[in-house]
């Protein structure tokens, strides 16, 4: 077992994995100002939320498409976005929202939301194919819808 990424029933899962999406959705919708008070909330330590936290997200249902929010630390280079969005073209991704910061020390902070209703590949596939290239240095997969 490598990498895969699972739809499982939250019945059979730890209480674990609820409390740290129970933490996300508290910072998301502001409820909690911080991390610290989130886990306080909700009664786990900081290790456990940060043990998890990349790993663990909410699959919503009844929604019609589905999206997947992928964070970048991509290399300031002429091209460079012109090459993901051509990737994401490639396997007939949708791109609803592109965020890119002010490029620091040769680097650009990218937050991309896509549909992957249409995709021909899988959210596993599309991170194996970006974490492949040279001009982008980092990229995580930081939710899905």
């Amino acid at each position: 077992m490598g990498d895969e990424l699972y739809v499982v029933n939250s019945r059979i899962l730890p209480e674990i994995f609820s409390k740290v999406l129970e933490v996300k959705t508290l910072l998301h919708t502001g409820k909690v100002k911080d991390i610290s008070e989130g886990v306080k909330e909700v009664g786990i330590s900081r290790s456990a939320y940060y043990k998890y936290k990349d790993h663990v997200f909410l699959l919503s249902e009844g929604s019609k498409g589905r999206k997947a929010t992928f964070s970048f630390l991509i290399s300031h280079e002429a091209g460079v976005l012109s090459s993901i969005l051509e990737k994401l073209r490639d396997v007939h991704a949708n791109i609803i929202t592109i965020n890119q910061d002010i490029p620091i020390n040769n680097a650009a902070s990218m937050n991309l939301t896509i549909d992957t209703q249409e995709m021909t590949v899988g959210v596993k596939d599309l991170l194996d194919l970006f974490d492949q290239e040279d001009y982008i240095i980092n990229v995580q997969l930081v939710a899905v819808e």
